[in-house]
């Protein structure tokens, strides 16, 4: 039975500080949803005495051993062969990946390098893991009463490999009770406040509540244990409590569910367009809204209006506002929100201007200072908010804060109402 894991990431990009181990903290993540207790993780470079010796300390902490990276065709790929040597099995190609990787280089039109038939290379008597959206293959081998996982470390492929092979099979050698869960996306609410918000909601003895603050959001994730039907009910009941508790401060359930994902949705639902007039975010609202599958159908386009003469020529911001109060105002605001809505012909127009540093800040409009306008055919909402952090924080924040004002106006909520934010200096 599988109670306890270890995570292995190999990779000099790893072990030099270039990028991030993402992938472990994922793959834990995901173990923790079905109960199982993730003892280590490891990061190694791509040496083979270090692998060896990684694999070795691995299999004494772990029932189950996964691992990313180092199954591509390169010289510096050494996990497979390592993994053989520890287990103390040949190399064997599988004819199955050889043939898919040849089918897929005839498709593209290119010849394969030979070097790519190494990804076909497995430890004898190994079991492949499919990797429908890559080359490489992973697979599973036994090594005494533990069992070694091998996955690419290319994120997308390894998430579909996990959640479709992995994951399954690590349940089927579980049985028994099981771990589920629920997560609460949230935005516009301190750590400390949803906290106190949802306090005596979860009785310590039905459900495990545990907070993650992840810029610019915060996810409140539910997680009961029992077995699988009475669970399901139990995860069902306490979940909803949970939800009409932290109330109009969540925006979305599921872990991997953004903001852009639910305004598209609700614009969606309820026939609405929008269109953006951007200063100090750079069209980063246009982009996530864009990054929304089927976002044609609600969003009609942006204007990133950064200098005066772009508000006025573009936008119709008028220069007797420009003059009298500034680019940064909400007055301003309202204006590139009523002119972005005019010029693209949409139901719904945001307008977005600020200083996001790290100059530009006064005594009267510091740094972090951003307005916003929402306009619609009855009118015009401003506000201004007072932001903090560094330059991409305060152009992240202000994106998810109109993003918010689209969900809140849509669901006929109040836009105003995030007392977070506002008066902040």
């Amino acid at each position: 039975m599988i109670e306890r894991a270890v995570i292995l990431s190999t990779g000099d990009e790893l072990t030099t500080g270039r990028i991030a181990d993402t992938n472990a903290a994922w793959i834990a993540d995901k173990l923790f949803e079905v109960g199982v207790d993730v003892t280590t993780i490891l990061a190694v470079g791509d040496y083979p005495d270090r692998l060896a010796w990684a694999w070795r300390q691995a299999l004494e902490r772990g029932d189950v051993v996964i691992s990313t990276g180092g199954i591509g065709p390169t010289a510096d790929d050494l996990t497979t062969e390592t993994v053989a040597r520890v287990v103390g099995v040949p190399l064997v190609e599988d004819a199955a990946s050889a043939a898919k990787m040849r089918q897929w280089f005839a498709a593209s039109g290119r010849d394969m390098p030979l070097n790519n038939l190494k990804q076909a290379l497995v430890p004898e008597g190994a079991t492949i893991v499919p990797n429908a959206l890559g080359t490489a293959p992973g697979y599973r081998i036994a090594v005494g009463d533990a069992s070694i996982v091998v996955l690419p470390g290319v994120p997308r492929e390894m998430k579909a490999m996990v959640e479709e092979v992995v994951l399954p099979w690590i349940r089927a050698q579980r049985g028994g009770a099981v771990y589920l869960a629920r997560v609460f996306q949230t935005f516009g609410i301190t750590e400390s406040g949803l906290d106190e918000l949802v306090a005596g909601v979860v009785p310590s003895d039905r459900g495990r509540l545990s907070f993650r603050a992840s810029f610019p959001e915060i996810s409140c994730r539910l997680v009961v244990h029992g077995e699988p039907a009475a669970a399901a009910a139990q995860l069902q009941e306490i979940g909803d409590q949970l939800k009409a508790a932290i109330g109009p401060f969540c925006y979305g359930e599921g872990a991997a569910t953004t903001l852009e994902q639910v305004v598209g949705g609700l614009l969606g639902d309820v026939g609405l367009t929008v269109a953006l007039g951007e200063s100090c975010t750079g069209g980063l609202v246009g982009h996530r809204l864009t990054n929304v599958p089927g976002s044609s159908k609600w969003f009609r386009g942006g204007v990133v209006a950064y200098s005066n003469e772009a508000k006025e020529s573009l936008l119709g911001v008028s220069a007797a506002t420009l003059a009298a109060v500034g680019a940064v105002a909400e007055e301003t605001a309202g204006e590139m929100a009523a002119g972005a809505r005019r010029a693209l012909g949409a139901d719904v127009g945001i307008g977005i201007t600020g200083i996001a540093g790290p100059d530009g800040g006064t005594a009267e409009k510091p740094i972090g200072t951003v307005c916003f306008g929402l306009a619609t055919a009855d009118g015009v909402v401003t506000a201004q908010y007072k932001l903090w952090g560094t330059r991409d924080w305060v152009k992240l924040l202000s994106s998810q804060i109109a993003l918010e004002w689209i969900r809140r106006h849509v669901l006929g909520m109040s836009v105003r109402d995030m007392a977070l934010f506002r008066n902040r200096r």
